[in-house]
């Protein structure tokens, strides 16, 4: 089997409120949207924003609307100085601050920020993982 991700779904109570936080903060296009679920076209996957009820519904999972887990989703940025400005950025679009930018012991920068929905998402520096201009980033240098 291919090792890869194809689509992160991300259950939302309110469709416009998560599209302004992925469209206006992090000035992500959609390519798909329809009244329940909208579609961003990354650098090798889709990120789905899909109304929470009809995620769990269309997993037949009706506990799944109230549920989460320990997780976090990384946007990282070629510059440790382009941390905090992205954090900022998503706060002034509907973002909740988790975590302002500071160093790990394991060096780089990163911050938390959670999406109106309460999605996690580390905005990171790591300078072991370099960028390529298309935005894919690989392990190691």
């Amino acid at each position: 089997m291919q090792q890869q991700i194809s689509v992160i779904t991300l259950g939302v109570a309110d469709l416009a409120r998560a599209r302004r936080f992925y469209a206006e903060g992090f000035g992500w296009k959609p390519v798909f949207e329809t009244p329940e679920i909208i579609f961003y076209q990354m650098n090798g996957l889709m990120l789905g924003t899909w109304l929470k009820k009809e995620l769990a519904a269309d997993m037949r999972r009706p506990e799944a609307a109230s549920s989460s887990s320990a997780y976090a989703i990384a946007h990282n940025v070629t510059r440790p100085e382009d941390v905090q400005p992205v954090l900022d950025r998503l706060v002034q679009f509907g973002g909740t601050m988790l975590r302002k930018a500071d160093a790990p012991p394991h060096g780089g920068m990163r911050g938390y920020v959670a999406d109106p929905d309460g999605h996690p998402w580390e905005i990171a520096y790591n300078p072991a993982w370099p960028i390529s201009p298309e935005g894919y980033v690989t392990w190691g240098i």
